[in-house]
């Protein structure tokens, strides 16, 4: 067993030996003219804590004739220098009075002698503290954090803001500027607050500012132009999602460019819109998701499948979701219950939801990738009373894939929904989750059998378990 004491104390007498003039062994200069400091330090303790420091020092010992070595730092301030020298002895150090650019300045110095700990400490205190300041001077925040791949933190935090407010933040800086890291980093979010249309647009411009020979005009390439801009693109034009984009589109801002796409990709393109169900959605990238849902169980596409059927949207293997999505989806969904957040119990639920109207339901089946629903346009109560409707259906789906999803309607309307107090979102006697002999209880009851629904969407009508389950209410936009 080991006892830290004097932890404060130890930390203060190396800042004394800081200030000592009498022992020191190594003079390092710092700044550019006229703004230059000697200061003088120890190299064991510079070795010991800064990997650069060591390897400058390396090639610059002290002299057998006892001349002391001599380093130079011509890229960091005194100012700077000195914040960063007590906190090499000292682990100390004092941001309170500091200006956000004297932070940065900090940050980059910090790197620069591959001082980890007091980079990752410097990103977190600038993101938590000086958010605003960062975003006002979002140019400068930018391009230093893609200076060097040490400050993660700092590039994520200036994606996000990218991906929240494109719109504001490209008028802020030279979007064309951007390195291609950070290119890609954005485009790829499933979370990008742009239309897919406006992302190519960006892209297409951004490839013509890496190849400034180029005129814009794409009918005046030759074909080793379009070799060019292909070569420039590759890494970004994977992450289009050209599949979300109207026809419309398609023949004005992508037709022009087609020689940069796959042909097949683009023939697959034009198929997509001649005859949707001849296109497979198995490697195509699904339209980005804008906030549509807080779900843990159900992916994008799975929303746009049901959404389209409350919608009574015809549904094909492929152009629901992209008529759904150019249509921004006409729903919101509000998470009310999520069972590993807020209990499985009967009380919960209808503490939860009872009264509510429009509300869907997800089921996840424990240790597989199954998930089962339905969806109900009445008030959900605590009663001993059925629901009748003739809007309700149930449905189940495996592997989060649309293709092999089941879908049923309610065949006899006067028993579409089960209010009992001890029961949860139950859909006639077709989805049941209950616990018989308990509000307070979590569920104990839950299997799937076919009776007042028209199909029958689960193989087995054994008891199961459920890893977790969400209702959400859907509220028409």
């Amino acid at each position: 067993m080991s006892t830290e004491l004097f932890s404060k104390l130890l930390s203060q007498n190396y800042i004394e030996l800081l200030e000592d003039n009498e022992y020191y062994d190594v003079t390092i200069e710092v700044g550019k003219d006229p703004n230059v400091n000697i200061f003088r330090a120890h190299m064991n303790i510079l070795c010991y804590r800064s990997p650069y420091l060591r390897r400058t020092l390396t090639s610059n010992k002290k002299n057998d004739n006892g001349v002391l070595s001599h380093i130079k730092l011509p890229n960091i301030s005194p100012e700077i220098f000195k914040i960063i020298l007590r906190y090499i002895y000292g682990g100390i150090i004092s941001l309170n009075r500091q200006e956000p650019s004297d932070i940065l300045n900090t940050l980059v110095a910090a790197d620069e002698l591959h001082l980890k700990e007091l980079v990752n400490y410097l990103q977190n205190y600038l993101i938590e503290n000086n958010s605003e300041w960062l975003e006002q001077h979002f140019e400068l925040t930018h391009r230093t954090s893609f200076q060097s791949n040490s400050l993660s933190e700092l590039q994520n935090f200036c994606t996000n803001l990218m991906a929240e407010s494109p719109d504001k933040i490209f008028k802020s800086i030279d979007f064309t500027s951007l390195p291609e890291k950070s290119l890609i980093s954005l485009i790829k979010r499933d979370d990008l607050h742009m239309r897919e249309v406006e992302v190519w647009e960006h892209v297409l411009k951004w490839g013509l500012a890496q190849n400034p020979t180029l005129v814009s005009d794409p009918k005046a390439w030759s074909d080793d132009d379009f070799k060019s801009m292909k070569n420039t693109l590759q890494n970004s034009l994977p992450l289009i999602r050209f599949f979300s984009l109207s026809s419309k589109e398609l023949s004005q801002k992508v037709r022009p460019y087609q020689k940069l796409l796959n042909q097949q990709l683009y023939e697959d393109l034009v198929d997509s819109y001649m005859d949707p169900d001849s296109v497979s959605t198995d490697n195509i990238l699904l339209p980005r998701n804008i906030e549509i849902i807080d779900s843990k169980i159900v992916n994008l596409s799975i929303i746009l499948f049901i959404s389209g059927y409350i919608s009574k949207v015809e549904i094909s293997k492929f152009s629901h979701f992209r008529e759904l999505y150019l249509l921004y989806i006409p729903y919101k969904f509000k998470l009310l219950l999520r069972g590993s957040r807020d209990g499985f119990t009967p009380r919960k639920f209808h503490e939860s939801c009872d009264n509510v109207s429009n509300t869907l339901t997800f089921i996840k089946v424990k240790g597989t990738e199954e998930i089962v629903g339905g969806y109900n346009p009445l008030r959900w109560e605590s009663s001993s009373s059925w629901g009748k409707t003739n809007d309700s259906f149930i449905f189940s789906l495996k592997n989060n894939d649309i293709n092999n999803a089941i879908i049923s309607d309610i065949e006899n309307s006067t028993y579409a929904l089960n209010y009992y107090s001890r029961n949860g979102p139950r859909f006639g006697n077709d989805i049941n989750i209950e616990n018989p002999n308990s509000q307070n209880e979590n569920y104990n009851r839950i299997f799937c059998k076919k009776h007042h629904y028209k199909k029958k969407i689960r193989d087995s009508e054994e008891d199961f378990s459920i890893e977790d389950y969400e209702v959400f209410q859907i509220i028409k936009c």
